[in-house]
């Protein structure tokens, strides 16, 4: 079969390689289709310390099951399933607790869960084998494009749960970043919170159109004037909520900007921007009480919401496909901001 690798600093390589054998507890799937986000781009980029060269990428996953293992019950050889992009042990005290996407076991307190194409082999590949309790049913959902899901739609779906006790009647929540998460973050704020006044802001035009179709009241581009926009669109106080896919410096400045007392910061993109917190009573950047939280992915209960939204069309993907063996063409493209929602590799 053939099997996407990283193989070195900004290098991979589409590589023939065995079908994997599966254990009693594990489940060959079929891949139909692979999600590439910007996550991967920073994997690619890696410099030679990286620990991880040589395994297939890809972290978002579906397929058809093609074989199960001897202990394997409740799955069956041409099922549609998702792969779960964290790998928790689901027994330790966090896992217990629901919060799968901070397990003790298989991540350390620096550390993120395990992750396929981060430590063991991903989905842009022909086939990938999985622990049973990894996958997760989809329905009726299209194995072809179901496979954000695992990340495009489980990390908005984790932030906007974090968020939903701040949208109350009257509320407004900032989404920065319409691209592969911030399109799908807009839709779950349309499901979950309707009453809530949502603000887009992005650079591309393209970008903001779509969300306009996806509910968004206002949208704007950032630079010197957006946060004083926000501030008359939602009043002087603030906004009770900031998403922000980019995770850039001037993003994170907006953010920290408009955020009322007592409100939320989610930043989510991986810009490599910085939230400064001062412990001192003048030349506070942020307002009192404001909460800023860095996630990792979600945890199972918010898989398993977002597709229940999307089994209801209430969350759709916006992706462009690519075969497999243009990968490279698919992660110039998302580099180069010419994807419009997720690239999709199609084996």
């Amino acid at each position: 079969m053939r099997a996407l690798k990283l193989t070195g600093p900004g290098t991979m390589e589409l590589v023939e390689v065995p079908v994997p054998e599966i254990a009693d507890h594990e489940v060959l799937v079929k891949v139909t289709a692979a999600g590439l986000c910007h996550s991967d781009l920073h994997i690619l980029h890696q410099d030679e310390n990286w620990p991880f060269f040589g395994t297939t990428l890809g972290h978002e996953t579906a397929g058809l099951v093609d074989s199960v293992g001897a202990a394997v019950t409740g799955l069956v050889p041409g099922e549609a399933v998702l792969v779960r992009a964290l790998w928790a042990c689901g027994e330790c005290r966090p896992c217990r607790l629901g919060a799968d996407n901070a397990c003790a076991v298989t991540g350390t307190r620096t550390m993120f869960p395990l992750t396929p194409g981060l430590g063991a082999d991903g989905g842009m590949a022909d086939f990938i084998k999985v622990d049973a309790r990894h996958l997760e049913k989809i329905g009726e959902l299209d194995p072809l494009v179901a496979a954000p899901l695992a990340d495009a739609g489980l990390t908005p779906m984790h932030n906007v749960n974090s968020v939903l006790p701040y949208l109350t009647e009257g509320a407004t929540v900032v989404v920065i970043g319409i691209g592969g998460l911030g399109h799908v973050a807009l839709q779950i704020l349309a499901a979950a919170a309707p009453e809530a006044r949502v603000i887009a802001v992005d650079t591309d035009d393209a970008k903001l159109d779509l969300a306009r179709s996806r509910g968004a009241s206002l949208v704007l581009k950032p630079g010197p004037d957006a946060a004083a926009r926000i501030l008359a669109e939602a009043g002087e106080h603030g906004v009770d909520a900031v998403l922000d896919f980019v995770g850039v410096q001037p993003t994170i400045d907006l953010a920290m900007s408009v955020v009322r007392p007592e409100g939320a910061i989610r930043i989510v993109g991986l810009g490599e921007g910085h939230a400064q917190i001062n412990a001192d009573l003048s030349g506070e950047p942020l307002p009192w009480g404001v909460t800023v939280q860095r996630a990792y992915g979600g945890n199972i209960a918010d898989q398993r919401a977002v597709i229940d939204l999307a089994n209801r069309g209430l969350v759709t993907i916006e992706s462009t496909a690519y075969p497999l063996a243009e990968a490279q063409r698919a992660f110039d493209d998302l580099a180069a901001g010419r994807v419009a929602g997720r690239a999709v590799l199609v084996p």
